[in-house]
């Protein structure tokens, strides 16, 4: 059976399938492109990749005490599965650039590389206890960082479908 990151990976993969070089790189205006969308989410694997393994090192959690505005973020994004449209990226997952090619063929292979690191520290420390710390929500736990990661992956899969389809309302 299939995990929903791995159900994820495949619709990702599915909404930028066939697309052409200028299909990926076409901005609405004062938005990312879709190739710029991409990036940004191999960028967010790849920074919580490394911070697991920073973790896994560290053979302790590593997460801080959760202010009262993490919580709220956290109940929003985590709890609630919301996203809020419009917010900045942190600097960590912020498209620099790679090649789109590069970030096509091995987005996939990152989910898969962040999943399995994350089930590495789940055996270790258990999927409730606040392990790392998100630069936006704070600390969360291994079970709230797989479900962050899938909330905003479906969050930016609805942008790569709608840029697909040549709609770019509310992007």
């Amino acid at each position: 059976m299939k995990s929903r990151l791995e159900k994820l990976k495949e619709a990702l993969e599915s909404a930028v399938e066939g697309m052409s070089s200028e299909q990926l790189s076409w901005h609405p205006p004062g938005k990312w492109c879709a190739a710029e969308v991409l990036e940004h989410l191999y960028q967010s694997y790849v920074g919580t990749t490394n911070g697991f393994e920073r973790l896994m090192k560290a053979g302790k959690p590593l997460a801080t005490r959760p202010s009262v505005k993490h919580r709220v973020q956290t109940l929003v994004v985590v709890g609630f599965g919301y996203m809020p449209p419009g917010r900045k990226a942190p600097a960590v997952a912020e498209p620099k650039g790679l090649p789109v090619e590069k970030v096509r063929n091995e987005i996939g292979a990152k989910m898969v590389a962040m999943d399995a690191i994350i089930a590495q520290c789940e055996t270790r420390f258990g999927g409730r206890v606040r392990v790392l710390d998100h630069p936006i929500l704070g600390p969360l736990s291994v079970a709230q960082w797989r479900k962050l990661h899938l909330v905003h992956g479906r969050h930016h899969l609805k942008q790569l479908v709608r840029m697909r389809e040549g709609r770019t309302q509310r992007l």
